[in-house]
């Protein structure tokens, strides 16, 4: 084994000292200082793996902590009779498991009823037990107590030897910014303003490369249209595949701006921060502060941060934590939301993107609020958590991270999304549409969204017409309410869907979707799109059921189906609830 004394910056620059290679000999161990943000250390670090490997490092050696001579004497007789049966496990050290049978560890006892010597080893360790607690029965501690006890005497001892704390502890750059960000007055209102200004920049600066891509997108989409015949390959390629795939692929740039304040958050040491500030609220609903960090990660995938859950150690908290996981608006979300306030809230989208993630945690709070009341029993676990120093993130740390995920965004791309997209085109583009000659001989396809004719709709719009009633009220057309099912695989083929479909006018062909979803129908003479019917797409995508991969994550770390199956229903209910009460509001108000 080697040690890496990781951030071994900090404890120089807190002025205190420690003697690492005498600590590291006294345990047998090579201790080598890191820091991990720049790399030192990295090469001195593999250099001791390959001499402690080759067996010529010095410090290497087997060293055993004396527990006192009582102790020692029972260890030593439950030691030499496992040594003395050779059925038992030869890779073990008998040491080791005899010290793990007096603190009565359940793998090792479960170890030790194989062996044929089973009932004299346990009963001699039983007589050992009894004779222990005899003689240090005025201290109360049980055997586990007992032989810790020694083992932090000598990790004391050893520390007295080599570490000199400093020589005192000032008010440091950590306790002055705390002193703000963890206020009870200043606290929350401060974590909003960090959340207003992430979605900002998102917004806002990832604008510039998002027209850039959109620009590569337009001008690929020409070409396919000026250079390819007519025919099913050249409207697959246009409609299916550059209207599916381009629509989305513009939004990397908001992804990856996200990922990075996500990212430089987290390595700051902030994060564990907002989860202290928010310990007071999260308590309201029957959960604490620690259930925040998993609701947190879930602005960048509901997944992760659904296993994230596991540190909880209340299952109805976890359990909880799990289920109100999905309302917190995933990075996949986010092409719909930039897609549409981008249209219709260009001069307020970091309020909009604000008010969207708000009413998320609002939900959820009043999910699990709903939950601790009617299906679970209270449950007040004691919140502790260490509030680590703020540290600088190093930029290639953050990039890092930001570039792992936008790669596994472009992966989605030309797998699901890919996929979903030339499916949906294949539904919308069969059976072929009935059509008419013009004046100049040329076939022109009729379009119009007038009631279900089987001899003009296609497969899918059909199907969309079929469920439209129930989506209906909330403003959709048959587009919309195909788009929002599409999102089952991934909520990113919800932007790709509408791509494809929102396509086959001559007259938009070549231009960004936004200008697509608020063409005026020449059959109706409005506009498919209106700000209302955004709001309400955007409510509605924000909160109903999760994708698959999150569904099967809920599941398995419940360990129950029935759950899963919950998380749809209600999910969805709620969407469709709210999306209704925000559709109608803002036709009353915009």
């Amino acid at each position: 084994m080697v040690i890496a004394l990781n951030m071994y910056d900090e404890l120089e620059r807190s002025g205190a000292k420690l003697d690492y290679k005498l600590l590291g000999e006294m345990i047998g161990v090579p201790m080598i200082p890191t820091v991990s943000r720049t790399g030192q250390g990295i090469d001195q670090l593999l250099d001791a793996v390959i001499r402690v490997y080759e067996g010529e490092h010095g410090a290497v050696r087997h060293v055993h902590v004396n527990l006192g001579h009582e102790l020692e004497q029972s260890v030593n007789s439950i030691k030499n009779a496992l040594k003395a049966d050779p059925s038992v496990l030869p890779h073990f050290s008998p040491r080791y498991m005899a010290i793990k049978l007096l603190e009565r560890d359940t793998e090792i006892d479960s170890l030790i009823s194989r062996s044929m010597q089973h009932s004299n080893i346990l009963s001699l360790r039983d007589q050992e037990t009894a004779r222990l607690e005899h003689i240090f029965s005025d201290s109360g501690n049980d055997m586990s107590s007992l032989i810790a006890h020694e083992k932090y005497g000598f990790i004391s001892g050893a520390l007295a030897e080599t570490y000199t704390p400093a020589s005192q502890q000032a008010e440091n750059t950590t306790h002055i910014i705390d002193a703000f960000v963890t206020n009870k007055l200043f606290g929350f209102p401060l974590f909003m303003l960090v959340m207003w200004f992430m979605f900002w920049c998102t917004f806002e600066i990832g604008s510039y490369p998002q027209e850039w891509i959109q620009y590569a997108v337009d001008w690929l989409n020409s070409a396919i249209h000026s250079y390819f015949p007519a025919g099913p390959f050249k409207d697959l390629l246009a409609d299916g595949i550059i209207g599916g795939v381009g629509g989305v692929i513009v939004f990397l740039p908001n992804i990856l701006i996200l990922y990075f304040f996500i990212s430089f958050l987290e390595d700051s040491g902030y994060m564990a921060r907002a989860a202290f500030i928010m310990d007071k609220i999260m308590h309201r609903i029957g959960l604490h502060g620690k259930s925040f960090i998993p609701l947190v990660m879930g602005f960048g995938c509901n997944v992760p941060a659904i296993m994230a859950a596991r540190a909880i150690e209340s299952r109805s908290s976890r359990i909880i934590t799990i289920l109100i996981n999905p309302f917190m608006s995933c990075s996949g979300r986010l092409p719909v939301y930039v897609l549409l306030v981008g249209i219709f809230f260009p001069n307020h989208a970091s309020l909009a993107f604000l008010a969207l993630y708000s009413l998320g945690i609002v939900i959820a709070m009043i999910t699990a609020r709903l939950l601790r009341r009617f299906w679970f029993k209270a449950d007040e676990t004691p919140f502790v958590m260490e509030l680590p120093p703020y540290r600088m993130p190093t930029m290639k740390a953050a990039l890092l991270h930001m570039w792992g995920k936008g790669e596994q965004y472009l992966k989605k791309m030309g797998g699901i999304i890919l996929v979903a997209s030339i499916i949906v085109w294949a539904l919308n583009y069969f059976p072929l549409h009935d059509e008419k000659l013009n004046t100049d001989n040329t076939a022109q396809t009729i379009y119009d969204d007038s009631k279900i004719d089987p001899n003009r709709d296609s497969y899918l719009e059909m199907m969309g017409k079929a469920v439209n009633p129930i989506m209906a009220p909330l403003g959709f057309d048959w587009r919309s309410t195909v788009a929002v099912i599409a999102g089952a695989p991934a909520k990113e083929i919800v932007v790709s869907t509408l791509g494809v479909l929102y396509t086959g006018n001559e007259d938009f062909d070549d231009a960004a979707l936004s200008t697509r979803l608020t063409a005026i129908n020449p059959h109706t003479g409005h506009a498919r799109f209106n700000a209302a019917t955004a709001i309400s797409l955007m409510v509605f995508v924000l909160l109903y059921f999760p994708c698959t991969a999150t569904i099967t994550a809920i599941a398995r770390e419940i360990g129950s189906w029935k759950y899963s199956l919950f998380s749809i229903l209600y999910n969805t209910l709620v969407a469709w609830c709210v999306a209704f009460m925000a559709y109608r509001i803002a036709l009353l108000i915009l």
